[in-house]
């Protein structure tokens, strides 16, 4: 047999090959999700930013963030709680409709607090805290959380994987330190960019940082 027809037929199959695992590989990035990892952070309703800040104050972009128009500002505050006190927490902006401090469980310990694990928004029977700015400071009843681990997605996305806004689901980080994660909300908006939040502790006991990949089960 001619050697360059043999040569030719290896090089088919070879190409076959590279394609199939590049399809394959396309199929199973459809199913995944960039992971988002969050720090402590603070968000600030209008009237707590006037008190920490002064009156009129606006917030100063110092990074965009994965969703749309979401940043994290140069402006930071110190909390306090009953045992101790975190500075340079910074604050995420736009400004919202009532002020969320999300923190870690650990973090909980540190300030004498215990939040809640909880859905953005979500803050009633919440801790409060003392948050101190530049020009002030407040003292919050409520608002302390650490944030339910969740995926945002447009509404295109969520048809594709056959969700559903509200719904809970399971995600699958591979690696050293994977494991499958149960109970990830599901949060639908046409405002929003694929991408699975989680707090540092969780990211750090998995292995992961930003830009990662979470995979999607398939239930039954």
């Amino acid at each position: 047999m001619d050697k360059r027809c043999v040569n030719s037929e290896e090089f088919v199959r070879e190409i076959t090959r590279l394609v199939v695992e590049a399809l394959q590989e396309q199929q199973r990035l459809e199913r995944s999700t960039p992971i988002g990892v969050s720090n402590r952070h603070i968000h600030l309703d209008r009237a707590d930013m006037d008190a920490l800040f002064g009156p009129g104050s606006e917030l100063t972009v110092k990074k965009m963030l994965g969703q749309p128009g979401q940043y994290a500002a140069e402006e930071t505050v110190t909390i306090r709680g009953p045992k101790g006190e975190m500075s340079r927490v910074r604050v995420l902006g736009p400004l919202r409709k009532e002020t969320q401090v999300e923190i870690s469980i650990a973090d909980g310990f540190v300030l004498g607090v215990k939040p809640p694990v909880r859905e953005s928004g979500q803050l009633e029977d919440s801790p409060g805290i003392e948050i101190i700015g530049p020009k002030g400071s407040v003292k919050k009843e409520r608002g302390v959380i650490a944030a339910l681990r969740h995926i945002h997605m447009t509404p295109e996305i969520a048809r594709r994987l056959g969700y559903r806004d509200g719904q809970y689901v399971q995600t699958r980080i591979e690696g050293l330190r994977g494991a499958l994660l149960c109970n990830v909300l599901v949060r639908v908006s046409e405002k929003y960019a694929l991408e699975m939040h989680i707090d540092v502790e969780e990211a750090n006991a998995l292995g992961v940082k930003n830009g990662d990949r979470a995979f999607f089960v398939e239930e039954d």
